[in-house]
């Protein structure tokens, strides 16, 4: 079974950065989209960026601007630049990977890494 493994997650003041590292355990294969999602203390998990194969990204509106995603294609590792980072940011972030096997397609999570933010 494959595992995520994040790091990158802490305490930071307003205003501050982080950048979140995501890494499968094994050699996967077949990666279509790997992504970032976060879940604050009363909230459903929402997407915060996602970024395809050919290097497409998607982020959500409260994040443009300031998170920037990014991967490294032989390492099937992906990252999480985050700048001026705000309380409202405050939530466990997960890595989330997507492909395809022969069999079918797959979804891997992260174990969630803590992100706090201070006002």
């Amino acid at each position: 079974q494959v595992q995520l493994v994040e790091s990158g997650g802490g305490l930071v003041q307003a205003g501050g950065s982080l950048r979140l590292s995501c890494a499968p355990s094994r050699a996967i294969f077949n990666v279509n989209a790997m992504g970032w999602y976060r879940q604050a203390p009363g909230n459903g998990r929402e997407l915060v960026a996602t970024i395809t194969s050919a290097g497409s990204t998607n982020y959500a509106d409260s994040v443009k601007g300031r998170f920037t995603i990014s991967r490294d294609n032989a390492k099937n590792t992906v990252y999480l630049q985050m700048n001026s980072l705000k309380p409202e940011d405050t939530a466990v972030y997960y890595c989330n990977v997507e492909g395809r096997r022969v069999t079918g397609p797959y979804v891997y999570w992260g174990q969630g890494t803590q992100v706090t933010v201070s006002s």
